[in-house]
C-alpha cells in the first residue's frame, strides 16, 4: 500500500510541476456585454474561449475579465439564455472589448464537460447527456433544482422523504441507489458508510449552483467504480464570475387535505444566502448557507405484508393474528402458537422436575395419570372442575405454577388424535406493532454550508480550499425504515487546477448523529414493556381459555390479544416517550438499542492532465489516476467492526485518446484500470464516435463498460433488521464462515416456504428443503456492457431533437439471497449479497424535443426501459416503469418582467422489489408550475409556485410515503 501511495504522490507532483511550467505566461481578456437593442449591460453572460473551459461571466455591470495562455487569434463564445449566441474572433487587442447580444434563442449551444472530461458543444457529445444551466435553474417550477431532475429525459426518482430522493436512469432503481454516482465540484458525494448519496441533504444551495450535468448509463471508463446506471455532476459558482451578495427566502405549505396523517396543513420554510468576492482577479472567497425546515411526508401504508412470501396478503390487525403492516413496526416478531405451547410445556416439565428434586420428573405425564384417575377419558379434555380437582391433589407449593401451566397442557392435549375439539391453532401470531408516524422524527430539516478560498498563482493556475458541511433530519428506506436524526456529512477539499490539469484530494466524514432504526425501535419498545417470552405465553394461554369456553377462533384471538396487551405503552404517554427516547439513544448490539454509531471516513486523491494543447490539438489525450481509502467505523452497529478496524483501499488509472477526421467524424477511445482490496483488478474500455451528418446535426454511437465494487455494506455488514428477525451479513467468505453457512448450510427461501406449507398441512416434509451453496470464488464486482446509438440535432433554428436507444448486458449482477439456517428447529434468517450466475439484459430508449416559438419554450420527452428476460433465480429488482413522459411550457418574459413555467410528468405503474417491501407502484401524473415577477430596480425576483399543484397524492416506490402538493412563495435578491 505504501508503494502505491508513494507512486500516486510522485505522479501528482509531476503533474503539478508540469502544469505550473506550462502555464507560466498568459494574457488578460476583458470587456463589456450589452443588449443590442436597449444598450443595457447584461449580468451573468458566459464568455469563454471556443472549445475551452477558460472564461468568465459578466458581473452586475455587464463586465467580464479572465486570463488565458491562448495566443491570438482565438474565438470568444458569448452566450446567455434568451439571447442568440455570438462568436467573436479576437485577433489583436484583448482588453476593453465591446460585445452585444440580440434577443433570440438558438438551441443546443451549451458547452458540456462531463461527457468526455473535455469541453465540447452538447450537440457534439459522444454519449447521451442532460444539462441544466444556472439561468435555466431560475425558471424551474419545482421547489428545488434537485427535485427538478425528475423532469430530465430518462430520469426517475425514489422519494423516501422530503429531503431524501434517490436519482436513477435506465432501470434498477433503488431507495439507496448504489448504481448511480453523484459528484459536487469533483467530489464523490456518497456517504461512505452507505455507498450512495443522501439526496441533496448535504449538497449545493440553489443560489450556488452553476450547472448540473447528468450522464445516463455507464461511465466507469472515465469516472471509476460505480455509476453503471448514471452519473450526476453538480458544479458550484466560483467567486470570480459570480460575485456579490444573494439572498432567497421561501415559505409555503404542504400536507393539504392529508387525510391519512390527519395532521392538517404544515408550514415549509427555506432560507439561502450566498456571499462572494474576488480581489484583483487573484484572491477569491465565497460562502453559502442554506436552511430548510418542514413537516416531512409520512409513510402510512398499513396493508398486510407477508415477509416470508414477499407479497401482500389479506387481513388487518383485527382479522389476521399474524398481521404485519408495511409501515407498522414491532409486528415483525411472531411465533407459532403450537411451538410456544410446546416451549412452555418443556420449560414447565424441566422446572417442576428441578423444584421437586425429581419427585415429579414429568408434570405432563403426572397430570395425564391424575385426570385418568378422576374419570377424564384419554380422548377427552378436563373440565374446569376437573382441573381444580387435579390441582388439589398436588403439593400446595406447586399449585400456582401448575395452574399457570394448565392452559398449555390442555391446549396440547386437544391437538392429539381423537380429541373432540382442537383448542390450539397451528398458525403464527405477531406482536402488536407501532405505526411509523409514532416512531419516526418527521420534523425534517436540512442545514448546509459551503465555504471556499481561491487563489490564482497566475492567470490559469488556481488553488482551491473548500469545505462543505451539512446536517439534517430525514427518513431513509433500506431493509427497514431509518430515521436519520441530525445526520452529518462534511467534505473537505484541496485542489490545484489549470487549463489542462487538475490535482485534488478530499475527505468525506460521515457521522450518523442520532440516527436510528425505526423497526428495531418499535420492537424494543415492546420488549422493554413486556418481553416476548412473556407476551406470547400470555396470548396462547388466554386463547386456549377462550376457546375452551366456547368462543370462536376469531373471538378467542381478539380476547387473547386484549389480555396480552394490557398495560401496553401507548404513543404519547409518558411511559412510551421515555422508552422511545431511551432505546433510540442506545446503540444497536449488546446495548439493545436502535441507534447507529457510524463514523466512517473516505479519503480520495486524484489527478488528471490533458495533453491536447501539447499536441497542438491534432489529437486529444487525457490521462489520470486516483487512490481511495474507506475507513469503516460503526462500533459494530452496522459493520462487523466491533473488535477490529476495517480499511478498504482502491486505486485506478485511465486514459482517453480522441481524434477528429476532417469536420465530419470524431472518434475517442478510453480505458481505465481499477483495483480494490478484496477483488481482482478490472479494465473498463470505452469507444465512441460522433458523425456530423449536417451542420448542428450529429449521430453518436458508443460502446461503454461500467462496473461497481460490492459496497462497503455488501462486504462487511453485520446487522440485525426486521426487529431482529433477519440478519444482514456481508458476502465475503469471512462473513459466511463466521456464521457457519458453508458447513451448517441455510436453505433457500422458496424451499422453506414449501416446507412450512407441508407443516401446516400436518405432514412435515424435510425433503423439500434445498440447501444453498455459495460460489467458491466469493462475491465479485458487478459489470455492464452498454451499447448506445443516438441522434442530437437542430431540425430548425428553434427545434432541437435528441433521441437514443441502448442495450445493456449485466454480468455478475449483485443481488441477494435469503436463507434459513436450522429450518426444522428455530430457524435463523440470513440475507446475503451474491452474484447472479446468469447474464441480465435490459434495453430502452428516449426521445426529447425542445421547441422555441416566439417567447415560448415548449419541451417534451418520453423514455422506455425494459428488462429483457428474467433469468432463473433472479429476484427482479428492475424497479422501473416501462414508460415515462414529461412535457412543459414556459416563458422567461411573457409580458414585461413576468414569466412562467409549467411541467407535467406521468409514469406507468410498475413492480417494485426491495429488501423492505415488494409490490406494485400505481401509475401517477403530476403538475409543477410557477409564475414569477422580476423587479430589476431592486435586482429581485418574486416567484409563486408549487409541485404536484393538483395535490394528487402519489408514491414513487413501494413502502415509501405518499407525496402531496407543496405550494411556495419565494423572494430572491440578486439571483
Amino acid at each position: 500500500m505504501k508503494k502505491i501511495f508513494t507512486k500516486v504522490i510522485f505522479m501528482l507532483f509531476m503533474l503539478l510541476t508540469t502544469g505550473v511550467v506550462a502555464h507560466a505566461q498568459s494574457i488578460v481578456v476583458s470587456g463589456t456585454v450589452t443588449d443590442k437593442l436597449t444598450k443595457e449591460p447584461i449580468p451573468g453572460v458566459s464568455v469563454t474561449i471556443k472549445g475551452k473551459t477558460i472564461g468568465s461571466s459578466t458581473d452586475l455591470k455587464g463586465q467580464f475579465s479572465f486570463s488565458t495562455t491562448e495566443k491570438v487569434p482565438f474565438t470568444l463564445t458569448v452566450s446567455y439564455i434568451g439571447y442568440t449566441t455570438v462568436e467573436r474572433e479576437v485577433t489583436g487587442n484583448t482588453s476593453n472589448l465591446t460585445l452585444e447580444l440580440e434577443s433570440g434563442v438558438v438551441l443546443g449551444q451549451e458547452v458540456v464537460i462531463s461527457a468526455s472530461r473535455t469541453p465540447e458543444r452538447i450537440l457534439e457529445s459522444p454519449v447521451s447527456i442532460e444539462r441544466i444551466s444556472s439561468a435555466a435553474l431560475k425558471e424551474l417550477p419545482a421547489p428545488s433544482f434537485y427535485d427538478a431532475l425528475n423532469n430530465l429525459k430518462g430520469v426517475e426518482m425514489s422519494t423516501q422523504s422530503m429531503t431524501f430522493r434517490s436519482v436513477n436512469t435506465r432501470g434498477f432503481n433503488a431507495n439507496g441507489n448504489v448504481r448511480f454516482n453523484q459528484y459536487i465540484d469533483g467530489m464523490d458525494n456518497q456517504a461512505p458508510g452507505l455507498n450512495f448519496s443522501v439526496g441533496n441533504i448535504v449538497g449545493l444551495t440553489e443560489l450556488d449552483v452553476d450547472n448540473v450535468e447528468l450522464l445516463p448509463g455507464a461511465a466507469s471508463a472515465l469516472y471509476g467504480a460505480g455509476g453503471i446506471n448514471g452519473t450526476l455532476l453538480m458544479t458550484s459558482k466560483n467567486p470570480y464570475q459570480y460575485q456579490g451578495a444573494s439572498f432567497q427566502y421561501k415559505t409555503g405549505i404542504n400536507h393539504v387535505n392529508d387525510d391519512k396523517t390527519g395532521q392538517g396543513v404544515q408550514e415549509f420554510k427555506e432560507l439561502n444566502v450566498r456571499l462572494a468576492k474576488s480581489w484583483n482577479n487573484k484572491f477569491g472567497f465565497k460562502t453559502s448557507f442554506g436552511f430548510l425546515q418542514a413537516k416531512d411526508w409520512a409513510a402510512t401504508d398499513t396493508r398486510n405484508f407477508d415477509r416470508t412470501a414477499r407479497q401482500l396478503k389479506s387481513g388487518d390487525r383485527n382479522s389476521d393474528p399474524n398481521y404485519d403492516g408495511i409501515n407498522v413496526y414491532g409486528d415483525e416478531i411472531n411465533q407459532n402458537m403450537i411451538n410456544v405451547a410446546q416451549s412452555v410445556n418443556a420449560a414447565n416439565i424441566a422446572g417442576i422436575n428441578t423444584a421437586t428434586g425429581g419427585a415429579i420428573p414429568n408434570i405432563q405425564t403426572q397430570l395425564n395419570g391424575i385426570f385418568g384417575l378422576i374419570g377424564v377419558p384419554a380422548n377427552g379434555l378436563p373440565t374446569s372442575a376437573q382441573q381444580a380437582t387435579a390441582l388439589s391433589l398436588l403439593p400446595a407449593a406447586l399449585r400456582p405454577t401448575v395452574q399457570a401451566y394448565l392452559p398449555f397442557y390442555v391446549g396440547l392435549r386437544s391437538m392429539q388424535p381423537g380429541q373432540p375439539v382442537q383448542l390450539l391453532s397451528n398458525q403464527f401470531v405477531s406482536r402488536t406493532g407501532y405505526n411509523e408516524t409514532d416512531l419516526v422524527d418527521y420534523d425534517t430539516k436540512s442545514l448546509k454550508t459551503s465555504t471556499s478560498l481561491h487563489y490564482k498563482f497566475n492567470n490559469t493556475v488556481e488553488a482551491i480550499a473548500q469545505a462543505n458541511w451539512g446536517t439534517g433530519t430525514s427518513v431513509y428506506t433500506g431493509t427497514d425504515r431509518y430515521s436519520l436524526r441530525n445526520f452529518k456529512i462534511g467534505q473537505y477539499k484541496l485542489e490545484l487546477k489549470g487549463q489542462d490539469f487538475f490535482l485534488r484530494g478530499y475527505t468525506t466524514q460521515e457521522r450518523s448523529g442520532e440516527a436510528y432504526n425505526a423497526t428495531i425501535l418499535g420492537t424494543f419498545i415492546n420488549e422493554a414493556w413486556k418481553p416476548s417470552t412473556t407476551w406470547f405465553p400470555q396470548y396462547i394461554g388466554n386463547y386456549v381459555g377462550a376457546r375452551a369456553a366456547g368462543q370462536t377462533d376469531a373471538a378467542a384471538q381478539a380476547f387473547a390479544r386484549s389480555q396480552a396487551d394490557i398495560g401496553r405503552l401507548i404513543p404519547g404517554s409518558a411511559g412510551y416517550e421515555t422508552a422511545k427516547s431511551t432505546i433510540a439513544s442506545k446503540t444497536i448490539g449488546p446495548a439493545n438499542g436502535a441507534k447507529f454509531n457510524d463514523k466512517t471516513n473516505l479519503y480520495h486523491y486524484e489527478g488528471m492532465y490533458n495533453f491536447s494543447n501539447a499536441f497542438n490539438n491534432v489529437v486529444e489525450l487525457i490521462v489520470g489516476a486516483s487512490y481511495r481509502d474507506y475507513f469503516l467505523h460503526s462500533d459494530g452497529t452496522i459493520f462487523d467492526d466491533a473488535n477490529r478496524d476495517i480499511v478498504i483501499n482502491e486505486y485506478g488509472a485511465y486514459a482517453q485518446l480522441g481524434k477528429k477526421f476532417g469536420d465530419k467524424f470524431k472518434m475517442t477511445v478510453a480505458g481505465r484500470y481499477d483495483k480494490s482490496k478484496n477483488f481482482e483488478g478490472r479494465l473498463t474500455p470505452r469507444i465512441t464516435g460522433v458523425w456530423t451528418v449536417a451542420p448542428n446535426n450529429n449521430i453518436r454511437a458508443s460502446f461503454q463498460t461500467g462496473y461497481r465494487n460490492p459496497t462497503t455494506q455488501d462486504q462487511y455488514i453485520d446487522l440485525a433488521v426486521g426487529g431482529g428477525s433477519t440478519r444482514l451479513i456481508g458476502g465475503l467468505p469471512e462473513s459466511i464462515n463466521k456464521y457457519g453457512l458453508n458447513t451448517n448450510k441455510g436453505v433457500t427461501s422458496a424451499s422453506y416456504k414449501a416446507f412450512l406449507a407441508s407443516v401446516a398441512a400436518g405432514a412435515p416434509n424435510t425433503t423439500l428443503l434445498q440447501p444453498y451453496t455459495f460460489d467458491a470464488g466469493g462475491l465479485r464486482p458487478e459489470s455492464v456492457k452498454s451499447f448506445e446509438l443516438g441522434y442530437k440535432g437542430l431540425a430548425t433554428r428553434t427545434l432541437l431533437i435528441d433521441a437514443y436507444a441502448y442495450y445493456n448486458i449485466y454480468e455478475d449482477f449483485i443481488g441477494g439471497v435469503e436463507l434459513y439456517q436450522n429450518p426444522t428447529t428455530t430457524a435463523v434468517k440470513f440475507s446475503v449479497p451474491v452474484n447472479i450466475a446468469t447474464k441480465v439484459k435490459s434495453y430502452g430508449g428516449a426521445f426529447g424535443l425542445d421547441y422555441q416559438v416566439g417567447k415560448f419554450n415548449f419541451n417534451g420527452n418520453t423514455s422506455y426501459n425494459k428488462l429483457s428476460d428474467i433469468p432463473a433465480g433472479f429476484d427482479n429488482n428492475f424497479n422501473t416503469p416501462e414508460w415515462r413522459f414529461n412535457a412543459g411550457v414556459g416563458s422567461k418574459e411573457i409580458i414585461k418582467n413576468f414569466g412562467f413555467n409549467v411541467q407535467y410528468r406521468w409514469q406507468d405503474q410498475f413492480y417494485w422489489n426491495s429488501t423492505f417491501a415488494t409490490g406494485t407502484v400505481p401509475s401517477y401524473s403530476t403538475f409543477d408550475a410557477q409564475v414569477n415577477l422580476k423587479i430589476p430596480s431592486v435586482k429581485s425576483v418574486v416567484k409563486l409556485g408549487g409541485s404536484n399543484v393538483l395535490n394528487k397524492y402519489y408514491s414513487t416506490s413501494f413502502g415509501n410515503p405518499e407525496v402531496g402538493a407543496l405550494y411556495y412563495l419565494s423572494f430572491t435578491f440578486n439571483p
